[in-house]
């Protein structure tokens, strides 16, 4: 058949090595079960971002398949078509003769079809005596046909990738919602905190959304607002904790009379151990617990700490952790900082903890006594990772901005 073999383009048109790759591919691909051609075309259109190929020059394939006679593209066929220019150019809708010899070209780059020129570079068939095409020059579809699987995948990653694009835009619209409505009741109910500077860096985060963004910019901006929103979540506890506390112990300073007084005995612990560890709880509050925040955002603002994991990159929370503990020793962590870390933290937010102090190593003189305190605030529930985290994101922001 026509397509078994390796043709050159006629006149001054190039011959190259890719074209000659793709006519080899094609040849090798014949035998495969008959495909619709509009399914194929279908798939190709939905797929035009992977093939570099513009709208018009699928308006251009549109036609050429147009003068296949059939409906479906079968290898054991001749799948050449032969139009004029003329032709060709009243079916993809009075198209220009420059501008469709140009869309042409695009099409054979894309491995969409193949010229198959004759020895005067004019198009046309030759018929036996039964009427059959015997040979034909022109555009050879076989490359849809031989491509129709690869165009089928294609076009199923460009619609998950536009579903995946769509969730995000989605959750990012209502964590935009949710943070904005958050500061505006803390504003408005007068809770502690510097609300004017978290108001400032949601502004500066929707400020960073491009008009036409792409899903990598979007998830990166997700990443951060679902990072301050745990923030300011955080804070809303922890001063709602404080006031119940608050009233409670006023409640209890109230209510010191008894109707039917007990022995003093019953109201005393048993022992002086008890005795020591009740007033130990009595002073010492339960912390708040430290919410857990996306690793591939604590990546990108600790990107430091990858070469330490396994392999020589982080890629789960279990790598981040191995990381952590090889971290800590370098940096003269003692065990039983990094331990006590893991217990109030819990083992997470002690590594991303440590992997903080490791991205600002030239500024923290003593690690070990650094990372004792950050741990002597978190259980009295007066530390978060989230302010760490964001200024670490900043700074990367401000600095990517000045070296771009």
């Amino acid at each position: 058949m026509q397509s078994g073999h390796v043709t050159t383009p006629f006149g001054r048109r190039p011959m190259t090595l890719a074209l000659v790759r793709r006519q080899v591919e094609t040849a090798e691909a014949e035998g495969g079960p008959a495909t619709d051609k509009w399914k194929v075309f279908r798939d190709a259109c939905e797929a035009r971002g992977f093939l570099g190929v513009q709208d018009r020059a699928l308006a251009v394939l549109d036609a050429l398949l147009t003068f296949y006679p059939r409906q479906e593209l079968d290898s054991t066929r001749n799948m050449v078509v032969f139009p004029s220019n003329i032709q060709l150019s009243i079916r993809a809708h009075g198209i220009a003769g420059s501008t469709l010899r140009r869309h042409l070209s695009a099409l054979v780059e894309a491995g969409l079809i193949i010229r198959r020129d004759s020895p005067n570079g004019k198009r046309y068939a030759r018929r036996d005596r039964a009427g059959d095409i015997e040979s034909a020059f022109g555009f050879d579809l076989s490359p849809l046909h031989a491509r129709a699987g690869e165009l089928a995948m294609l076009a199923q990653q460009v619609a998950e990738d536009r579903q995946h694009f769509r969730r995000l835009r989605e959750s990012l619209t209502i964590c935009r919602r949710d943070v904005r409505k958050l500061i505006t009741a803390a504003l408005e109910e007068g809770a502690d905190g510097d609300w004017a500077a978290i108001e400032t860096i949601y502004s500066a985060l929707c400020a960073r959304m491009p008009r036409n963004p792409r899903a990598d910019q979007v998830s990166e901006i997700l990443d951060e607002m679902e990072l301050l929103r745990a923030e300011i979540l955080n804070r809303l506890e922890m001063q709602l904790k404080t006031e119940k506390r608050d009233i409670n112990d006023s409640d209890f300073g109230g209510h010191i009379q008894n109707s039917n007084p007990q022995h003093i005995h019953d109201l005393e612990p048993r022992s002086r151990t008890e005795q020591g560890a009740a007033t130990a709880e009595e002073k010492q509050p339960k912390p708040a617990p430290i919410r857990n925040f996306p690793l591939g955002m604590v990546l990108r603002a600790c990107p430091e700490i990858g070469p330490y994991g396994p392999d020589g990159t982080v890629g789960s929370w279990r790598d981040m952790m191995a990381a952590a503990v090889v971290v800590r020793s370098m940096l003269g962590v003692s065990p039983s900082a990094y331990q006590e870390a893991c217990e109030v933290m819990g083992p997470e937010n002690a590594a991303v903890a440590v992997a903080c102090i490791l991205e600002r190593g030239g500024h923290i003189n003593s690690p070990g006594g650094y990372l004792r305190d950050l741990t002597r605030k978190a259980a009295r529930a007066e530390f978060s990772l989230g302010p760490m985290l964001m200024a670490l994101l900043r700074a990367r922001g401000e600095m990517a901005s000045r070296t771009g």
